[in-house]
C-alpha cells in the first residue's frame, strides 16, 4: 500500500483516532490504568476528543495513555505516518530524513522513532521461546569495523565491542540479546528464558556453546576456521544474515548507534525480520530462489499497535529520553 492509498483509507484526525482505537484496543476499549472494560466517552465543547472516563477508577484516558505516545502534542496522523515510514523501510530510516518527511524536528523525529521501537521491544518480550531449529552466534557491534584504510583492527572480546548473542529460530523469529561478554556463564541464563531445550542446536565451533549445547535434543556445528560454512543442513547462515544485517543499518542508515539505546534497535530489526513472507521467484538464469518480502502494512500495523500499552517514553530535562515502565504513571 502506497501512501496515497493509505491517507484514502485514514483522509483525517477522526479516522485516524478509530483507526489507533480499534488496533490498540483489538477487544475492546480498556482502562490503561485499572484495566476495566467499562467506560464512558466525554463529550463537550471543551472536551478534547477521544477522551473516555473509567466506570470504575474514574481517571480519563485517551488512546494514547499509558503508550509510548503519551502526553504527546502532535497529530495522531503523524503518529501514524511515522509508524508507517519506518515500517516500510527496508533497514531503518534516520530521524533526520523522518523529521523532514513527516514535518517535525529532527529532535522531535528522534524521540518518535524510539517511541515506535519501545512497541516493538513489548512486541519481542511476548515472543513465545524459538523452537525447532535453532542457529546461534555471537556478534560484537560497534567501534571501529575489523578492516578500515588497510589496517587491521582487533575484533571480538578484547575490544569495547559490544556483545550480543544472536538465536534465531529457521523461518522464524530472531532474538538479539545484549550480554556482558560472550562466556559460558553470561549466556547460559539467557539461553534458558528464550530458547525450547528440546529444538535443534546450530553453532560454529566457539568453546562458549559446547556446555549449552548439550542441554538441547541435538547439537550440531560447523568448523570456520578449516572454511567449512555448511555441511548438508547444518549451518549458521541465517544467524549471520543477522548480523550482516544489524551492520549495514549501523554504516548504511543510524552511523552510530549507543549502546543505552542498541536494544531498541535490536528490537526493530528483529520485528522487521519477523514480519515478512517467503515468495518463490525464477531468476534470469531460470534458477529458483526464496526472497524474503515485506507483509502487508496493516498486518505490521495490528501486529505492532496491540503491544502499544505497557511502557511509556518521556523527555529528560537534559534532552535525553528515558522509559517508564508498566504501572507507573
Amino acid at each position: 500500500m502506497n501512501i496515497d492509498e493509505f491517507r484514502k483509507q485514514i483522509p483525517n484526525e477522526n479516522s485516524c483516532r478509530k483507526f489507533f482505537e480499534k488496533l490498540i484496543w483489538p477487544e475492546g476499549r480498556t482502562c490503561p490504568h485499572c484495566q476495566c472494560s467499562h467506560s464512558y466517552r466525554l463529550n463537550g465543547a471543551s472536551v478534547r476528543a477521544g477522551l473516555y472516563e473509567c466506570a470504575q477508577c474514574k481517571r480519563q484516558f485517551t488512546v494514547t495513555t499509558k503508550t509510548p505516545m503519551h502526553s504527546t502534542k502532535l497529530p495522531l496522523w503523524k503518529w501514524l505516518l511515522a509508524i508507517y515510514y519506518i515500517l516500510n523501510s527496508s533497514k531503518g530510516i534516520s530521524s533526520t530524513f523522518l523529521g523532514r518527511l513527516i514535518g517535525v524536528k529532527q529532535s522531535t523525529a528522534w524521540k518518535m522513532s524510539h517511541a515506535v521501537r519501545n512497541m516493538m521491544s513489548n512486541w519481542a518480550a511476548a515472543l513465545p521461546p524459538l523452537s525447532g531449529v535453532i542457529e546461534m552466534d555471537e556478534k560484537f557491534f560497534g567501534c571501529k569495523p575489523r578492516y578500515h584504510f588497510g589496517v587491521r583492527s582487533k575484533t571480538g572480546n578484547g575490544t569495547s565491542k559490544q556483545s550480543i548473542l544472536v538465536a534465531v529460530q529457521r523461518h522464524g523469529p530472531v532474538r538479539p540479546l545484549m550480554v556482558e561478554k560472550v562466556k559460558i556463564a553470561t549466556i547460559m541464563p539467557v539461553i534458558d528464558t528464550i530458547v525450547d531445550r528440546d529444538g535443534d542446536l546450530m553453532t560454529d565451533k566457539s568453546h562458549v556453546f559446547h556446555e549449552p549445547g548439550k542441554r538441547f535434543a541435538s547439537h550440531q556445528s560447523v568448523y570456520h576456521v578449516a572454511k567449512e560454512y555448511t555441511r548438508g543442513d547444518v549451518h549458521i547462515n541465517t544467524a549471520e544474515s543477522f548480523g550482516a544485517m544489524l551492520e549495514r543499518v549501523k554504516i548504511g542508515v543510524f552511523h552510530h548507534i549507543s549502546g543505552k539505546h542498541l536494544d531498541r534497535y535490536l528490537a526493530e530489526l528483529s520485528f522487521r525480520w519477523f514480519n515478512r513472507d517467503p515468495k518463490k521467484v525464477v531468476t534470469k538464469s531460470g534458477k529458483k530462489k526464496t526472497v524474503w518480502k515485506p507483509k502487508p502494512i496493516i498486518e505490521q500495523l495490528r501486529s505492532l499497535l496491540r503491544f502499544a500499552c505497557g511502557s511509556q517514553i518521556r523527555w529528560k530535562k537534559t534532552g535525553a529520553i528515558r522509559q517508564i515502565p508498566a504501572g507507573a504513571y
